[in-house]
């Protein structure tokens, strides 16, 4: 099976730690993103995003640097693998330069970079603005 991956970059006006906090917590989450989550800052936990559209675990966490989580959404065929999602978190002398690194998605899924921008991305402008 064919498998496609991306990366994109976001400049926040906030410290690294802050934006890697609030990806794991439940309730910043939310507020960040629009969407219900249900998050943990636990190795190996499951997580539940945008009302249960995307669901996935924990498999490596680097407080306030690094989140490699398992992630799959509504989208994916039942026989789909998760996907792989890798998120940077790294001081850029004005606050935060956070790359978001999604690979091994199955071909055939939607445009997942417009999805990240319009509803993460934007919103987090926002809530961090």
């Amino acid at each position: 099976m064919k498998l496609t991956a991306f990366d994109m970059q976001i400049s926040l006006p906030v410290q690294p730690e802050v934006a890697y906090a609030a990806w794991l917590d439940s309730r910043a989450h939310s507020a960040m993103t629009g969407g219900e989550a249900h998050c943990s800052d636990r190795l190996g936990e499951s997580f539940t995003a945008w009302d249960g559209y995307i669901t996935g675990k924990n498999l490596r966490l680097e407080p306030g640097q690094l989140i490699i989580q398992s992630w799959r959404t509504m989208d994916f065929e039942e026989e789909d693998s998760f996907s792989r999602l890798e998120l940077r978190f790294q001081s850029d002398g004005q606050g935060c330069l956070l790359t978001l690194i999604h690979t091994e998605i199955p071909h055939g899924q939607p445009d997942y970079k417009q999805g990240w921008e319009e509803h993460y991305f934007t919103p987090m402008r926002a809530y961090f603005g």
